[in-house]
């Protein structure tokens, strides 16, 4: 779809593989409609990661035939632990691994490249800053969430009045890292789960794929030891659970209700903290069979704890298109931003 002469914003969600982008007018039309992806080559260091970057939002343009002097700003999210202003974590994260990305601050250099503003986030935030938008439309600036993304780790976000909550350190919305009461969450004497960040019995220990080959699966096996994902490794046993899961198998199942728990203790205390208008769930564990995820979702609902008046008002939904999500994500940021810039000077021919 042409987008020529009409003012935009980029959006790109880089990831440990592949930079994912989108375009949104000013008017809030998203000119791409499927996965556009490039490699990222954060491997090799931040210098080839811009680079690549750079391409991306050059590609984007090109597929939707939307000149460079038409873009107003880009959004642009990363995985985190990094700053509010898309400094990396001084301790690095899982993707950028190499020391060169120690407190480098990815966004400056993004926006250095392009001479364009640049806006920031994590890649939690900006799916679910997604989903809010998505789900309330209109009354997006008027509605509040709490997201959950279910993945390797589990991140998220806190929205309020349709913006992203980021908190002073840009560390607001760190889902997977908040400690839940466990009574009601593990088994009989099942070991309190550990997570790699340190801490003791939080979101992640239980909620993400690496709970469930840590901590999960090797207790369950003790309870099935006669299943099959017995002869696997505990890494690629978790991978597997899923599709068990999908097809009704029980020790599946218990591990998966073992995450809904977590996510309901989860969404209790955001209950009695932010009491927000929805609550959202996504990643992985609800891109499946619509009677799974569906299954998953009610478990959720189910063991969160909401007083009566906030059962009448609160929803519970999915984060739609999560291969899309935060590239269009960052790019509502970025609109947000774009609104707030001064008009640019008319192009000769306008």
């Amino acid at each position: 779809m042409s987008g020529a002469a009409v003012p935009v914003v980029v959006g790109i969600d880089n990831g440990g593989t592949s930079n994912n982008t989108t375009v949104l007018t000013l008017d809030g039309r998203f000119l791409v409609d499927e996965l556009v992806e490039t490699p990222s080559e954060v491997q090799a260091g931040p210098e080839a990661a811009v680079a690549a970057m750079a391409r991306a939002f050059d590609g984007v343009l090109t597929r939707t035939g939307v000149p460079r002097e038409s873009v107003r700003a880009v959004g642009l999210d990363t995985p985190g632990p990094a700053s509010a202003t898309g400094v990396i974590s001084s301790k690095g994260s899982t993707n950028f691994s190499q020391p060169a990305w120690r407190g480098y601050d990815v966004r400056g250099a993004l926006e250095h490249r392009l001479g364009l503003p640049v806006v920031y986030h994590n890649d939690g935030n900006a799916a679910a800053l997604y989903a809010h938008h998505v789900h309330f439309g209109a009354d997006a600036m008027r509605r509040s969430s709490v997201s959950a993304i279910v993945g390797t780790g589990l991140g998220g976000g806190v929205v309020e009045n349709g913006r992203v909550v980021s908190g002073a350190a840009g560390m607001a919305g760190e889902l997977g890292h908040v400690q839940i009461p466990l009574t009601t969450v593990l088994a009989p004497e099942q070991p309190v789960p550990t997570c790699a960040c340190g801490f003791a019995g939080d979101v992640e220990s239980v909620a993400s794929l690496t709970a469930i080959g840590r901590n999960l699966l090797p207790y369950w096996l003790t309870r099935f030891p006669g299943h099959p994902l017995a002869d696997e490794s505990p890494a690629r046993g978790a991978k597997l659970v899923r599709g068990y899961g999908e097809r009704g198998d029980e020790m599946a199942r218990e591990i998966f209700a073992q995450q809904a728990r977590a996510l309901g203790a989860l969404f209790t205390i955001a209950a009695n903290f932010t009491d927000p208008h929805a609550y959202f769930v996504g990643g992985g564990v609800v891109e499946t069979a619509p009677e799974f995820r569906d299954w998953f979702l009610t478990a959720v609902r189910e063991h969160t704890a909401l007083r009566a008046e906030q059962a009448a008002l609160a929803t519970f939904a999915l984060v739609p298109e999560r291969d899309m999500a935060g590239a269009r994500g960052v790019a509502l940021a970025a609109l947000e931003a774009a609104r707030d810039l001064p008009a640019p000077l008319p192009l000769v021919g306008d």
